[in-house]
């Protein structure tokens, strides 16, 4: 006979349904001690919040798991149910740490908009119990906020294409500038801007066609989206600076050695290539055929595999489903104008004309930006070094976010 729906073994399937959803959100070691401490009299409600809320609400596909978190701490925030917003809040600020899809900024917003429809007493009671997290947590906050060195500050390029870009930091180390990948926008760096504004001034942009950026009409080449570069370090004023710049970003930072070299002082390319095989060439033409035919649904599953490896992915579904979603909100037409400038890279016969300090990185599970790909960049280039990330694909702000800080932090402070 077929089980029904409320058959023991059914329940039984959502019960662990719901606690690894439940695992997820809140960690191993709570649910483990909620579970852990069930006995006869309130196991049967363990049981039943497991289910309804973990697995039947929880899971649902309708929203993504960063998306719910953000939509407790604003519910639990309006309700002033404080036991259940500091459980929530100090398990989205765990993931933060890891990448799990809901970074701090995204917190902060939350926090602010309930300020709004919450009430300011709400919003402050939820301010402080964040803060102590933090602080319990090793992230600070940082001293000083409201100083105009820690706070970061959005502003838009005089010039045209108009830029978006945020900055932070006022220390005396060499300015940095962070140049984004295909299909993403500058908040791929923010816990790196944020790690390092306490010693450096730093400025994270969105390219022409990402974010928040203007979306000229394309195609775009790669020596406009140099020229963009260039200009922005211009308007800064805080040049020469340290480029670092990941994918995409990392064959606007190879032109812009090669085009502007006196507006650099050092150069990080992470996770990019100067050259595709004609194979991959043709790939870029297949992925540009899909977006037009099916927008950014067609391959926006596609990417976030290459981006992230399995792993990862599986350790980490939460952010996985975040990058998954920032890919599909990106612009279709404005992402074809990208691809066409990526695919026509080829600056490998020129980069023995790159003159400043050069920090290659690799990621050694990347399949797009292969370590091989990085080798041919770091032979080419006078005293280039070369690291290779064990446990990263292709983006490892997300991947490996401690390694990367160590590496970018040495290079930068020997400049």
């Amino acid at each position: 006979m077929t089980d029904s729906p409320d058959s023991p073994d059914q329940r039984d399937d959502d019960f662990d349904r719901g606690l690894v959803n439940r695992r997820q959100v809140l960690g191993e070691d709570w649910v483990r001690r909620s579970t852990a401490g069930a006995t006869a009299f309130n196991a049967d409600f363990q049981e039943f919040i497991t289910r309804y809320a973990w697995h039947e609400i929880w899971g649902r596909t309708g929203l993504d798991k960063p998306t719910r978190r953000l939509l407790v701490l604003g519910m639990t925030m309006g309700l002033a149910r404080w036991e259940e917003f500091e459980l929530h809040c100090r398990a989205a600020v765990r993931a933060s740490k890891t990448g799990g899809g809901v970074s701090l900024t995204m917190i902060q917003e939350t926090l602010l908009q309930g300020a709004i429809y919450c009430g300011v007493p709400a919003a402050n009671t939820a301010f402080k119990i964040t803060s102590e997290i933090l602080k319990a947590e090793g992230l600070g906050p940082l001293p000083a906020p409201l100083t105009r060195a820690l706070r970061p500050r959005a502003q838009h390029t005089f010039s045209q294409p108009q830029l978006h870009l945020l900055l932070q930091g006022e220390g005396s180390g060499v300015p940095i500038v962070f140049a984004h990948a295909l299909g993403l926008d500058a908040h791929l760096w923010d816990g790196l801007a944020a790690a390092l504004g306490g010693q450096h001034p730093t400025l994270r942009y969105d390219q022409r066609g990402h974010g928040e950026s203007a979306r000229p009409a394309g195609p775009y080449s790669l020596d406009e989206l140099v020229d963009d570069a260039a200009r922005l370090i211009r308007e800064w004023g805080r040049g020469p600076v340290c480029f670092v710049g990941l994918s995409l970003g990392g064959m606007v930072g190879q032109g812009l050695a090669l085009k502007h070299p006196e507006l650099l002082r050092g150069l990080v390319l992470a996770h990019t290539t100067a050259q595709y095989p004609e194979a991959a060439r043709a790939a870029w033409a297949q992925r540009i055929a899909a977006v037009e035919a099916g927008g950014m649904a067609a391959v926006a599953g596609m990417v976030t595999e290459r981006y992230l490896h399995a792993d990862f992915r599986a350790a980490e579904p939460e952010a996985a489903a975040f990058l998954h979603g920032r890919l599909l909100a990106q612009d279709p037409a404005a992402y074809i104008a990208a691809c066409q400038a990526v695919r026509r890279v080829d600056y490998l016969g020129a980069l023995s004309g790159v003159r400043c300090p050069t920090l290659v990185i690799a990621g050694a599970l990347d399949q797009g930006a292969t370590p091989a790909m990085a080798e041919a960049i770091a032979q080419r280039i006078p005293g280039a070094r070369l690291e290779v990330l064990a446990g990263a694909s292709h983006l490892s702000p997300l991947e490996q976010p401690e390694a990367l800080l160590g590496l970018l932090g040495s290079f930068a402070a020997g400049l």
